[in-house]
């Protein structure tokens, strides 16, 4: 370059270009090509789905063994894992008893993560499936829990009834449909199903306190007193051996919770 050559009249080569028009590329697989109209293309749920469809068949999943992937996620409160596992197991279930318990838990773990309108639609598609079964009573009973905490009391007490019709030595059915009627004021009535939710197996606080509170409304206090304080008791003894647990660093200390729900279907 001399001096007169001005500095940016440099030449650079121009090379074999693109040709005009050329064609473009995209990095995406084909499999992964939606409709943005359709669906929300940021939704990290269409491209599990969008290959589940594509690249799985249903041959090719175990529906048994997610089941217990799903019921693994709800054992360690990972629920909104647990429900999608569930979601799938009733996709590709061609067993109409695993597709149902699949349901129930599904239901389950929505009612864990206070989602009540989706844990009805997953009972009420488990007992469309079957409402005579062996998972019915828990789909049932749980329904009913659902219901109540949706506000719907009259509707939780039809299902809590039908759940004891359907298996009567369910101890959990019994505590539900004894706690329904409390909340109606049938404290005596509530009683017998306290009672019976106990000689079924089912001795734990929350029952004991219920029908403390439903031989209160009855006044019954001297019995109420006893049957509280045995409650207070097995509590305390409770919370002795978590703490128990804790120290000596057993793994299982914990264990799982009660409650007016079956934590996973049965």
């Amino acid at each position: 370059m001399t001096d007169e050559e001005p500095a940016d009249s440099h030449e650079f080569s121009e090379g074999q270009g693109f040709g005009d028009p050329y064609e473009g590329f995209d990095i995406d697989p084909p499999e992964l090509d939606v409709d943005p109209e359709q669906v929300d293309p940021v939704d990290s749920r269409v491209v599990a789905d969008t290959l589940d469809r594509r690249q799985i068949g249903a041959d090719d999943v175990d529906a048994e063994e997610l089941l217990d992937v799903g019921l693994e996620y709800m054992r360690i409160n990972r629920h909104e894992q647990a429900t999608d596992a569930l979601e799938r197991v009733a996709q590709y279930a061609d067993d109409e008893g695993i597709e149902q318990e699949a349901w129930v838990n599904k239901g389950a773990a929505h009612a864990e993560l206070q989602e009540f309108e989706a844990a009805i639609d997953a009972y009420r598609q488990a007992l469309h499936i079957d409402d005579d079964s062996e998972h019915a009573a828990t789909a049932e009973t749980n329904l009913a829990y659902a219901l109540w905490e949706s506000g719907r009391s009259e509707q939780a007490l039809e299902h809590a009834e039908r759940a004891v019709e359907l298996d009567p030595r369910f101890p959990q059915a019994w505590y539900n449909r004894g706690f329904f009627l409390l909340e109606r004021g049938l404290a005596e009535d509530a009683v017998k199903c306290f009672d019976n939710a106990m000689r079924l197996g089912q001795r734990s606080v929350d029952v004991l306190e219920e029908k403390a509170r439903a031989l209160e409304e009855q006044g019954k206090d001297e019995e109420a007193e006893k049957v509280a304080e045995e409650a207070e008791e097995m509590r305390q003894r409770a919370e002795d051996q978590l703490v128990d647990d804790h120290g000596s660093g057993d793994p299982r200390a914990g264990g799982e919770r009660g409650g007016r729900e079956r934590q996973r279907e049965r």
